[in-house]
């Protein structure tokens, strides 16, 4: 299994990349990685592996670049020539903790979309108070959406959770503004009865206050609705740390407390850490194509790589062609 990462991407590229991918193959026993960047700096991080790789190139995509122009210009950028890896078969997935923008520019226009899928979806995995998690999708991929589109990010969520995630029959669920069928907008109204139509398990209107309580295991809505509920779970949980902290540090008495709970603080910051759930996906593409956190350290890097093994696999992206090639076939039959 042949995996391509843009070792220059993200806040804390290359040592954090690279660390990521020697432990990445350290502990899996089929894994070749090709990193792509700059390799003056990419060495001095690198031990003797004889399954990593290294193209050289000088050229980077900045967080500051315009996404198209980018991808179209930087031919030798380390994102661009990592999509090539996928596009021409010499990898079978690719990372980059880059511009995100870039990233999906570089999957549609050179990995290119799954036939029968519209329009991609970027999706992570979220924490629920059950340590379970849960996918939701579009995060911003797509700002706009057809109630088609939502149909297809539920079929997409639903492959990824049964093959990757173990899920045997994933409960999906539709991000409403109430749980009542008819609520919503027209969007969401048209979209409720194709979800309830789909070859998934409906469950019907989510609220964003039910996200983190498991309320379905993959969860649809719109770029513009789902980025907005992402960096409000995200801020949340990193102003609510903050919070604690400031209060459990104000007093001798209640740096007392804090030493006697560090543990359990610990833990719980383990189980909202986004880490230890990969990066997000770019569902919808001919290929995996994984979005680590521009922050990613080390460990957030080994989990993105060994989700995108997962995903290949598990014939992730193969699976979602079969599912929507059998659903167009109904469809004519009908």
């Amino acid at each position: 299994m042949k995996i391509a990462v843009d070792a220059m991407g993200g806040d804390h590229a290359p040592k954090e990349i690279v660390l990521g991918a020697v432990e990445a193959v350290q502990s899996i026993s089929d894994l070749e990685v090709t990193l792509i960047g700059n390799k003056d700096k990419i060495n001095p991080f690198l031990s003797d592996s004889p399954r990593i790789n290294i193209i050289h190139t000088t050229e980077v995509i900045s967080s500051e670049d315009e996404p198209v122009r980018a991808v179209r210009r930087k031919k030798n950028a380390s994102l661009v020539l990592m999509a090539n890896e996928v596009k021409e078969n010499r990898a079978d997935a690719c990372i980059s903790a880059g511009n995100t923008g870039a990233l999906m520019s570089a999957g549609l226009f050179i990995v290119g979309r799954i036939k029968g899928i519209d329009r991609p979806a970027l999706s992570p995995t979220l924490p629920t108070k059950d340590g379970k998690g849960f996918l939701l999708l579009d995060v911003g991929a797509n700002v706009d959406a057809k109630a088609q589109h939502l149909l297809q990010y539920a079929i997409m969520g639903n492959v990824y959770s049964q093959k990757v995630r173990g899920i045997s029959s994933p409960r999906v669920g539709l991000l409403n503004v109430g749980t009542e069928e008819g609520k919503g907008n027209d969007l969401t109204k048209k979209a409720y009865q194709l979800l309830k139509e789909g070859p998934i398990q409906f469950v019907g209107n989510v609220e964003a206050r039910d996200l983190l309580d498991g309320a379905a295991d993959v969860v649809v809505t719109d770029g513009f609705s789902g980025n907005i509920a992402l960096k409000t779970i995200e801020g949340t949980a990193l102003h609510l740390f903050s919070m604690i902290k400031g209060t459990l540090m104000s007093s001798f008495k209640t740096k007392l407390a804090a030493g006697l709970i560090k543990s359990d603080l610990k833990g719980l910051k383990n189980q909202l850490d986004y880490s230890e759930y990969g990066g997000a996906g770019l569902f919808g593409l001919a290929a995996p194509v994984i979005k680590a956190h521009g922050s990613s350290n080390s460990r957030a890097i080994y989990n993105a790589i060994k989700q995108a093994c997962h995903m290949v696999e598990y014939n992730v992206t193969g699976t979602i062609q079969e599912t929507v090639d059998q659903m167009d076939l109904a469809q004519e039959e009908e």
